[in-house]
Formats: C-alpha cells, sequence, structure tokens
C-alpha cells in the first residue's frame, strides 16, 4: 500500500477504471431485448451458454430447497437464524405508518404507507456466493409486507445452486427461486417470461453486466441503486492495533480488484506497520490474487496533522464503509457526515455488518453516501396520498386555487374548481 503524506493527489481514491461502457451496453441491450421477445426460451439458452450446458429448467423446485436445508449443519443454521434474528429486530425499527389529519372545516388529509407487491432480488454467483445478500434483501421486503419476493440467483456449473443461499431463501420466506444471472435474469423479473414473474422493483448486487441492465430497465421497474465497487476507509489513531487495520483492508480488498481500501491516520508509526502487516498477511490469503490487485491500485493510506482532519476525508470521500478505530469513536460520530455505514471502536470490524448485526450491508458506493442511504425497509414500501374537501371548503379556497391555475395558463384546471363552485349555488 502506497503512503501519501501530499493531500494534494486525494482525487487518485475516487477514481475508479473506466469500463468498456459502450460495448457492454451493446451487449446487455441485445440481451434484454431477446429476454422480452422470447421468454423463457432466451432464459434457458443464457442459462447453458454462460453457466451449466445442460440446465433442464431454470426454477428451484421445493425438494431441491428441502435437500439444501438437510444438507446444511446445525451450526450453521444456528448462525443464520440468529442472523436473521438480528437483521429483523434493527429494522423493525424503520417500520412507519400512515398519517390523518383533520382540519376543523372537514378537510382531511392523509398519507398511506403500503408494500410494493412485487420485488426481485438479484444475488450475485461467479467468484463467491452470498446469502448473506438474501438476508439483507428478504428480511426487511418481508417486514414490509411484500407479497411476492421473487429470486434470481445463477446455477453453477452442476446446476445447483449453493445449499447456504436455499437455506436463506428458505428461512426468509423468499416466494419463488429461478436459476438465472446477469443481464438475463434482470430482463426476466423486468419485463417477465413465460415462468419468472415481472416485478415491480429489483434490488440486490451484480456484476457490470447486472448494474448496466439494472440502469437500462429504470423506469420500467424501480431499483435499490447501481451499486460500485467495495469500499473501505479507516480513520484510525496512534492506539490502534496495526493487524486489526490490515486485516480489515483486506477483508474489503478481497472482493474486486476494484475494490478500495483506505486508511486515514495522524500517526506515521501506525502507517509504517500497516504497511508491513498487509503485506504480511496478504500472502496467506486465498484469494490474495484479487487482493493484491485491488490493494497495489486502490490501496492507500493518507498521514494527516489529526483526527479532525481525517474525519473531513473521510466526509469528502463518502466511502461505503466507514471505520473509527479512535481511542474516543463516538466524540467523533456525530462529524461524520458522509458514510454508508459507520463501525465505531478497535472491537466492531467491517464484517459484522455483512452478516450479522443487524444494520443492512447493501450501502451507497462511490461517494454516493453524500446523498443516498443504506437499504431499508423504506426501499420496499411506497406512499399514497389522500384528500377530502367537503362542499363549504371548496367555496372557501376555489377561487384562490382557480386564480393560481390560470396563472400557470391552465384554465381547464381552473374550470375543474369553478365549474363546482358555480353548481354549489
Amino acid at each position: 500500500m502506497r503512503l501519501y503524506e501530499n493531500l494534494r493527489e486525494i482525487e487518485d481514491l475516487l477514481a475508479r477504471e473506466e469500463s468498456k461502457g459502450a460495448n457492454v451496453e451493446r451487449q446487455v441491450a441485445e440481451i434484454l431485448e431477446d429476454v422480452r421477445e422470447n421468454g423463457d426460451a432466451a432464459l434457458l439458452a443464457y442459462s447453458r451458454r454462460f453457466d451449466c450446458p445442460h440446465l433442464a429448467s431454470t426454477e428451484v423446485l421445493p425438494e431441491e430447497i428441502e435437500a439444501a436445508c438437510a444438507r446444511i449443519s446445525p451450526d450453521f443454521m444456528e448462525t443464520l437464524r440468529q442472523a436473521k434474528e438480528n437483521i429483523t429486530a434493527y429494522h423493525e425499527m424503520q417500520l412507519r405508518e400512515g398519517f390523518r389529519m383533520e382540519k376543523a372545516d372537514g378537510v382531511i388529509l392523509g398519507q398511506r404507507v403500503m408494500p410494493i407487491e412485487k420485488i426481485g432480488i438479484y444475488v450475485p454467483g461467479g467468484t463467491a456466493s452470498y446469502p448473506s445478500t438474501v438476508l439483507m434483501n428478504a428480511i426487511p421486503a418481508k417486514l414490509a409486507g411484500v407479497k411476492l419476493l421473487v429470486m434470481v440467483t445463477p446455477a453453477g456449473r452442476d446446476g445447483s445452486i449453493r445449499d447456504e443461499i436455499l437455506a436463506a431463501a428458505s428461512l426468509c420466506g423468499v416466494d419463488r427461486i429461478f436459476k438465472i444471472g446477469g443481464a438475463q435474469a434482470i430482463a426476466a423479473l423486468a419485463y417477465g417470461t413465460q415462468s419468472v414473474p415481472k416485478v415491480y422493483k429489483i434490488v440486490g448486487p451484480g456484476n457490470i453486466y447486472v448494474a448496466t441492465a439494472k440502469r437500462m430497465v429504470f423506469g420500467r421497474v424501480s431499483i435499490d441503486m447501481i451499486a460500485g465497487p467495495s469500499e473501505i476507509l479507516i480513520v484510525a489513531d496512534k492506539a490502534a492495533n496495526a493487524r486489526f487495520l490490515a486485516a480489515d483492508l483486506l477483508s474489503q480488498a478481497e472482493h474486486d480488484a476494484l475494490a478500495s481500501a483506505v486508511l486515514v491516520t495522524d500517526d506515521r508509526a501506525l502507517a509504517l506497520a500497516v504497511q508491513t502487516e498487509v503485506e504480511r498477511q496478504l500472502s496467506v490469503l486465498p484469494r490474495a490474487e484479487i487482493a493484491r490487485k485491488s490493494i497495489d491500485v486502490y490501496g492507500k493510506i493518507l498521514l494527516v496533522e489529526n483526527i479532525d482532519r481525517a474525519i473531513e476525508i473521510a466526509n469528502a470521500i463518502a466511502p461505503e464503509h466507514l471505520e473509527l478505530c479512535v481511542e474516543e469513536p463516538f466524540s467523533y460520530l456525530d462529524k461524520v457526515k458522509n458514510a454508508g455505514s459507520v463501525f465505531l471502536g478497535a472491537y466492531t470490524p467491517e464484517p459484522l455488518g455483512d452478516y450479522f448485526a443487524g444494520p443492512n450491508h447493501t450501502l451507497p458506493t462511490s461517494g454516493t453516501a453524500k446523498f443516498s442511504s443504506p437499504l431499508s425497509v423504506d426501499d420496499f414500501v411506497k406512499k399514497s396520498a389522500y384528500l377530502y374537501y367537503p362542499r363549504q371548503a371548496l367555496e372557501k379556497s376555489g377561487q384562490r386555487v382557480a386564480d393560481f391555475a390560470r396563472r400557470e395558463g391552465l384554465d381547464a384546471h381552473a374550470r375543474s374548481i369553478t365549474i363546482r363552485m358555480e353548481g354549489a349555488k
């Protein structure tokens, strides 16, 4: 990891390798159109081409789910249950109700909060599989009252889905599961096919093809966010443990060659110790090749004059994950303005949030924490307003409303008001 003492180069921290956007978009557009026109036939063809050459059908059968759950060790099933309990308890605090206000003149105004009826969850496959993604998306969706929860995830070369993913889906009440991935899975959820129901919103992370497909179908359906590569920024003082910090930086670097792992500290000795420790730990990681690429390009250590300056830099970068590994972390929490999730103290490593603690791990990336939020129950509900005016209330306000409409050049709007007032006389 490179040590930065001249922070004029801070813009480098926000840079990412440019993808071949035009080529990806063209391929994704072709896949979307193919699935829209040809439905299940196109889905099966893509699944055989990219995932399992001998895949017979795309939907996971109940007996496959039962068998997967039976193969899971009791100890891991208990881990899943405890994680579900923690995530549920946290997200229950996000539930909200509508409101109704009644005015003295008989006017009634209100807002209803209702679940989005049909949700699609994308769960990645590829270099790693993520039962945690199932928990973090399905639990708040079901708490919100979603009626139909459809999960898509690519099959392995043998045509199966990882037991851990199916067990998590069963535990969380996912209604239907399909062995499809990539842009074609997003197309199926957005347009519907003979077997895959059309949904109203698609959530969950994926590769560049999945992210591009989500962006391209947005408007036909809603989406949660366009997630970029994983990020961690650690603010640490001289009391921090270099071994802990190195492990936390590498926990994100192993995700993706484009992942960003940044340490900001006011202690030069700590910075040098972390440099050494990262190299030592990197040498024994199973995913060392991926982590090495990330650390070499996007792994950085910034040396600053004090922790307040470190917090300023964190706010400018707006990281997905922010660890405050300082002696008094809560004294800095209110100074943090831009971060997806904040991990406080030496014994709160980021993986606690990934799997178990309760807050959602689907977080804004690439600086979008400046204006967006973690996935929550709010992402699975919609709001609808309602209003009621009795005749007397309309007569009292009608002329003002009609005048407002005419000033916008909308005479028919005004007449919609005045015709009632004339008829009421």
